[in-house]
């Protein structure tokens, strides 16, 4: 599956979430720790949601950039 996932710098660090897999959250110091980290949450969430007899979202969000007027 291709999930969506929204990574944004915070003050300290990274933070991501999966607006497909509410909960679904993960942080790291860089992008690539914090993709790295996500993926891994990803799996584990999936995987407890099966352990646990609970549907697994199909991924369905839309990412798209749009430009606009500063």
């Amino acid at each position: 599956m291709r999930y969506a996932i929204v990574v944004e710098r915070t003050k300290n660090n990274h933070s991501a979430y999966v607006p497909d897999l509410p909960g679904c959250v993960a942080t790291g110091q860089t992008v690539e720790e914090t993709e790295n980290e996500i993926r891994e949450a990803i799996e584990f969430h999936v995987e407890v949601l099966r352990e646990d007899g609970l549907t697994v979202p199909q991924p369905d969000s839309i990412v798209e950039y749009l430009e606009v007027a500063a």
